[in-house]
């Protein structure tokens, strides 16, 4: 993956939003454009929520053409975009492991912040501690994992590259203090935490248990921001059988002050440095 690399996931998002503004500017609804298509109307609701793979750049034509748009640079710019985004991201190599638009919006991202009450961030794990974590889920056929582990540390370059994006984790104590494999992939585990310290895109505080009851003990989630303000923030919330995508302001400006909250409550950058440290001699 380099610098150069765009999420088709990004471009799909935008397209679908713009379609909809569109349709909705027209006062059109979603039965007319399928009219139009002739289609159905769960394909006009998948192109403008960013679900189509690989959208259709003539249906992208016609929809402008029913919406009255005539701006020939505008029409092109969105056909240019369909065309981008049926481009294939690197994860479509590991598409029989990694699922849903997670992974396209991460590798798009200006800012990633993260909070995690139960693991280590993704982003910031060994292969090792991966591995156990992935047996944990279940996944037994050593194939599988070892997929699932490449996956997870082709995602980690993201944080290596040219233009990596500004990453903030909040992890909790409990996931710190959580026995996971041998002593040594536990102590390899601190250690990479610890060295992300001198890289200056990425924030890591610990929340300890002295800090007692605090807002984040809902569970795990992320925010992810984008470059191009035209693209709207994102927070993703993982479930135990699929994963939440919530772009509404009320939602993002919830999320947002949780995690103000959570940042403010954990130790600082250095007194979390200082706590992992002194949590591996105790090995």
């Amino acid at each position: 993956m380099t610098d150069s690399d765009h999420s088709p996931t990004v471009r799909l998002r935008r397209l679908g939003h713009e379609l909809r503004r569109l349709r909705e500017e027209s006062r059109k609804t979603v039965h007319d454009a399928a009219a139009a298509l002739e289609c159905s109307p769960s394909k006009i609701s998948r192109l403008e929520n960013g679900l189509t793979k690989r959208p259709d750049v003539h249906h992208v034509r016609k929809l402008c053409e029913v919406y009255g748009v005539t701006n020939e640079p505008f029409i092109e710019a969105l056909v240019e975009l369909a065309r981008e985004a049926k481009k294939r991201g690197w994860w479509a190599a590991y598409s029989d492991v990694l699922t849903g638009a997670y992974v396209g919006l991460e590798a798009e991202a200006s800012s990633i912040r993260n909070y995690e009450l139960a693991l280590i961030p993704g982003l910031l794990q060994t292969p090792e501690y991966a591995a156990e974590i992935i047996r944990a889920a279940g996944v037994r056929e050593p194939r599988e994992i070892e997929r699932r582990v490449a996956a997870r540390m082709e995602r980690q370059q993201l944080l290596v590259r040219r233009d990596p994006p500004q990453f903030w984790a909040v992890i909790d104590e409990a996931a710190l203090m959580r026995p996971v494999g041998s002593r040594e992939v536990r102590e390899a585990q601190l250690r990479k935490l610890m060295n992300t310290s001198p890289l200056q895109h990425v924030k890591l505080q610990v929340l300890p248990y002295s800090a007692g009851p605090h807002a984040g003990l809902s569970g795990q989630f992320v925010i992810l921001d984008f470059p191009n303000p035209i693209d709207r923030s994102v927070v993703y919330v993982e479930t135990p059988t699929d994963g939440l995508y919530l772009e509404e302001v009320e939602q993002l400006r919830t999320y947002t002050l949780l995690f103000q909250h959570v940042c403010a409550t954990a130790l600082s950058v250095d007194a979390s440095i200082a706590y992992l440290s002194n949590l591996i001699d105790k090995l």
